[in-house]
This record gives structure tokens, sequence and C-alpha cells, in this order.
């Protein structure tokens, strides 16, 4: 009887074995990565707004604290954004006829909020609370980033369940003290730069982080790690 396949065979259908392998693995690789790009998490993208609103300069430059704009980020699951009349508290005195807060003005006038564009947005089958963390001692730019340098807002995280999860898992690494929740600039305890907390000095993180998880409150990490913490 003739012989079926010619001896290159063989060769021919391992090649097909692995290149299939290599194409199911790449392509369980490509949509990873896909996940993870600014293209699917809007990391990094700015987008446009009624006004450019510059955080840097106001932030950074004026030395504007979060809570006078976002009023409810210490007693309301949302930061809330500041109506044209906090805007106008300021600029009914100065840049009265710039025309880039023309937009502003007329809304203040007709009683008619600005839409913005929301930056950091999480799903709606996620539930965060903005008071929660503020009062456990996660500062502003442990999620929105160094706002205090951005000229145009944007998403400085991924905001994605694996991101969230890094802190929850171990909260230590993040927490810092109440009064620093709102500082742009604070850094972690260090040898060089202690911090003090009810009269007791740390010079690392973790065992600020410890002591803070005592002092604040925390559930534990099996409860915050739970499914139903977040999706409600």
């Amino acid at each position: 009887m003739p012989q079926l396949f010619k001896p290159s065979a063989d060769s021919i259908f391992r090649l097909a074995i692995v290149g299939g392998l290599l194409a199911i693995f790449g392509t369980f690789w490509f949509f990873e990565m896909m996940q993870r790009s600014p293209y699917y998490s809007q990391r990094a993208v700015v987008h446009a707004q009624p006004i450019p609103f510059s955080h840097e300069h106001h932030v950074g430059g004026l030395g504007l604290d979060c809570r006078y704009c976002h009023t409810s980020v210490e007693k309301s699951s949302f930061a809330g954004m500041p109506p044209s009349k906090t805007c106008m508290n300021c600029h009914a005195q100065i840049w009265t006829n710039a025309d880039m807060l023309r937009p502003v003005r007329e809304s203040y006038r007709s009683g008619k909020p600005l839409h913005w564009t929301r930056v950091n947005d999480l799903p709606d089958y996620v539930y965060f609370d903005h008071s929660i963390h503020i009062h456990k001692g996660v500062g502003c730019d442990s999620c929105h980033g160094p706002v205090d340098r951005m000229p145009l807002m944007y998403a400085a995280a991924t905001l994605q369940m694996e991101w969230c999860l890094n802190c929850h898992r171990a909260p230590e690494k993040f927490l810092r003290p109440a009064d620093e929740v709102f500082n742009m600039r604070y850094s972690p305890p260090s040898h060089r730069y202690p911090v003090s907390v009810n009269g007791k000095t740390f010079t690392d993180q973790l065992t600020l982080g410890d002591y803070l998880k005592t002092e604040y409150h925390l559930r534990s990490v099996q409860d915050i790690t739970s499914c139903s913490t977040c999706h409600r």
C-alpha cells in the first residue's frame, strides 16, 4: 500500500498545532491588553468640557481646597459638582468678560446648570461612596491622581476591579491621617519626614497604616473584598 502522507507531514502537523495554540493565546493576550489600555479604560484621556477648567491653576496655583467645589464629598457617596454660582463667587470680580467663561455667566443668569463630562466614571453596577473613603483616610489623589498638576482633567487610574482590589486587599499601604486626606502633596512617612498622629510618630507607611486601620475602625479584608461590598 502506498504511503498516504509525505515525511514532511509530521512537521506540518506539529507546526499547525503550535500555530493554533499561539493564535489562541495571542487572542487572549490581545484582549487582555486592550482591556488594560487607555482605549478601553479611558485613562489619561482628556474629554471635552463646557469650559477648559484647570485644576492646576485653581488647586495648585490658587490653593483652593477640594471641598470648596465638591461640597458633598465628606457626607455623601457623590463628591458633587459645583453650581455656576460657586464659580461666580470669584468670577463676578475677576475675568468678568473672559470669552471662555461665557458659558458660566450664561448658566448663572439662566439657572441652567453646565453639563460636565464625567472623567472618573464607574459602571452603574459598581457602588462607590466618597464619604466612606474620605473618613477612612484615603487621600483624594490616591484615586484621582495629581489633580493639582492637571491643566485639563483626566482619569489617572483605570478604575477597574483589579485596581480597586489592590487597595482593599492591603489598605495599610494607602491610608493617611485624616487631616492629610485633601493634601495633594502628601508623602508617606519616612525617617527623614516622620508623620505624627495622636501624639505617636511614624516613620514608615505600613506601621502608620496598621495603626490607622484600628483608629478608623476598618472592616476586615474579607469584608471589604466581598463581592457585595461594591456590587449591590
